[in-house]
């Protein structure tokens, strides 16, 4: 038994807080259900008792399935951390059914969180938040009816599926992150290893006047060589392209610690700032290569005839960390993702009697 304890530790994915922390509110929500049975049998309307059990038995299996999905005894080193995100489905599919399964006035004091979850996760022209927030200025003097519950009920199943589509979303979007980060790491690889092969194809060198042929590792004296290009082929070192990359790689490194500043903190399972800050790396080693072939193609009028090995790794610096300007749309569009999952500032059940699962 120590010994299976060990392997599922060893190989548990996911944040460990998370997963206690829904273990927690399995606990709690079952207490609850159970609750919301017994008031519902002692109830004097006889549907409310004939539907207790049937509600009381369904939550109590989805609370089941949650648990399930939690434990790691089976294949834990397959089980991937979106678990979290699967136990919490059955987690509020059991809520929802113990709000319809709860007598009237435990409802209505759960409303506030339950129409500022509906209000977070709802645009304003949608019906059922419409209908929820109608329903929360009709209660504030008079008692809740069974149907406004109902109506009630709805929007906040409504609610919890779009915060789940949400964290879908999330999932997609670091998905296409990591993909496109993994190509573009491929192609500057091939790009370095074909100009360490073959450095004289396309070589990253200059010739300012009266010095003679300048590259990114090394440089040539002044000659009389009237082939430019065989000249420039003899210049160049098999390091360039790496050399050249590698500073890229680098300025893209700090650029990406540097972004950081922006993102707040978050415990989602959905490692958006870290799949953003993989996409920069190698975009600064594809950016400071091709920054260098256009100055070397006279692209940019004046900066054309660098004159020392020192200025051509500056300016790779420089292009490295301008990739900025082109991964800054991909970083406004993961801070939107990120929003949209909920944070610190979005607490949907504060009052509820439920704690928030946007972490997951």
């Amino acid at each position: 038994m120590a010994g299976n304890r060990h392997h599922q530790r060893r190989f548990e994915k996911g944040t460990w807080e998370l997963r206690e922390g829904a273990r927690s509110r399995i606990g709690e929500l079952r207490a609850r259900v159970r609750i919301a049975k017994d008031r519902a049998l002692a109830d004097l309307d006889p549907e409310v008792r004939a539907a207790a059990p049937a509600l009381a038995d369904e939550a109590f299996a989805e609370l089941q399935a949650a648990e399930k999905t939690l434990c790691h005894g089976d294949h834990p080193g397959r089980r991937p951390n979106k678990h979290l995100a699967v136990a919490n489905v059955h987690i509020d599919a059991a809520y929802g059914l113990m709000l319809r399964m709860a007598p009237l006035p435990d409802v209505q004091a759960l409303m506030p969180g339950l129409v500022a979850l509906v209000r977070e996760q709802l645009p304003v022209t949608d019906e059922r938040r419409k209908r929820a927030e109608e329903i929360a200025r009709e209660t504030c003097d008079a008692p809740l009816t069974p149907a406004q519950r109902a109506a009630l009920v709805g929007a906040v199943v409504t609610a919890q599926q779009a915060l789940q589509r949400e964290k879908l979303r999330a999932l997609g979007f670091v998905r296409i992150v990591v993909i496109v980060a993994l190509g573009l790491a491929a192609m500057a690889l091939a790009v370095a290893l074909l100009g360490a092969w073959a450095p004289d194809v396309v070589p990253l060198c200059f010739r300012p006047e009266g010095i003679g042929i300048v590259c990114p590792t090394g440089m040539e004296p002044p000659s009389d060589v009237k082939d430019l290009d065989e000249a420039f082929g003899k210049a160049a070192s098999q390091w360039d392209y790496p050399v050249v990359e590698m500073t890229g790689t680098v300025a893209a490194s700090v650029a990406a610690a540097l972004s950081l500043r922006h993102i707040r903190g978050t415990s989602a399972s959905y490692s958006v700032p870290v799949a953003l800050a993989l996409l920069k790396l190698p975009m600064g080693a594809l950016t400071a290569l091709l920054g260098l072939l256009l100055m070397r193609g006279d692209f940019l009028p004046g900066l054309s005839a660098l004159d020392s090995s020192a200025q051509i790794i500056a300016w790779a610096l420089i292009f490295g960390y301008a990739q900025q300007v082109f991964t800054k749309f991909v970083d406004d569009q993961g801070l939107a993702v990120m929003n949209a999952i909920g944070g610190p500032h979005a607490h949907p059940y504060a009052g509820a009697g439920y704690e928030p699962h946007e972490a997951v």
